[in-house]
């Protein structure tokens, strides 16, 4: 009789008041603590690469999260506007890789470890500027279930584009060596030929009603707006797919960025709840 009673008052310690089974609580985030901008950092390293969490200073129970890809800490406002209302935030240094498969990758295990141990909501938003954007979709498009918005600013959509110059950009001669070296190509008629770049693998996004929203400079110089944004917002409008642009008129690849991301943020709020 004693062992039953102890059996169920477990039991009952274990329910809540709804009668559903309460979850453990995550542990403790591993890593040097640190200071982002007045809120908590941990640094650490995940399947060999420099790893970042910042805390916000509420942690919810469904722990939802920005992705940044790329150049963190480079105009932030969104990334502290989302901390400011719960969000988590997280880079993973993979190297300057250009979403190539061997920094998706890393990003899969870096993925698993934060919602699988630490309990961080199952879809994310991703974050890319410039050639982050490479980052977002590669990953995005192999995982369409796992993200709740696509972020991108002036982003990279197709590689011809930038860094291989081939179209009205004067593209980066070294990063376009890098990039066929990084994705295996042993020519650059084999990179030219690839039909993989985001502007061209969409429609798994576009089934699983992926809305995305660009911030794109129409006088952009290093990633031209015609050859990326304005591309991939045809395309993916064509799929059925929802995307919004905020265009800057007149603006050049730099600054990135709105000096008040409440737009972005308003869209985020609206498809994730937060």
């Amino acid at each position: 009789m004693l062992k039953l009673a102890c059996v169920c008052l477990l039991a009952i310690v274990s329910l809540g008041i709804s009668g559903k089974v309460r979850a453990a609580p995550p542990p403790a985030m591993e890593g040097t603590l640190g200071d982002y901008h007045g809120f908590v950092r941990h640094d650490f390293e995940v399947d060999g690469c420099r790893a970042i969490v910042v805390d916000p200073k509420a942690d919810g129970p469904h722990r939802p999260w920005i992705w940044r890809a790329e150049f963190f800490d480079h105009r932030p406002e969104l990334d502290l506007a989302l901390l400011a209302r719960g969000f988590h935030l997280v880079f993973i240094d993979v190297g300057n890789t250009f979403g190539a498969p061997s920094a998706m990758k890393h990003w899969d295990v870096y993925y698993e470890l934060l919602t699988r141990k630490y309990g961080f909501s199952k879809k994310p938003v991703l974050e890319g500027l410039s050639r982050g954007g490479l980052y977002i979709y590669n990953w995005a498009a192999a995982n369409p279930h796992k993200v709740s918005v696509l972020y991108g600013d002036n982003p990279v959509l197709d590689f011809k584009s930038w860094p291989g110059g081939k179209g009205k950009g004067p593209g980066s001669a070294g990063d376009w060596q890098k990039l066929q070296t990084d994705y295996g190509f042993h020519s650059e008629a084999e990179a030219l030929a690839y039909k993989f770049n985001p502007v061209d693998n969409l429609v798994s996004l576009a089934k699983a009603k992926v809305p995305v929203i660009h911030c794109a400079a129409d006088a952009d110089e290093v990633v031209p707006y015609e050859e990326n944004t304005v591309v991939l917002k045809e395309r993916y409008e064509k799929l059925g797919g929802h995307i919004q642009v905020i265009v800057k008129h007149g603006f050049q690849h730099h600054p990135h960025g709105l000096d008040d991301p409440t737009p972005l943020v308003d869209f985020i709020s609206k498809y994730t709840g937060k």
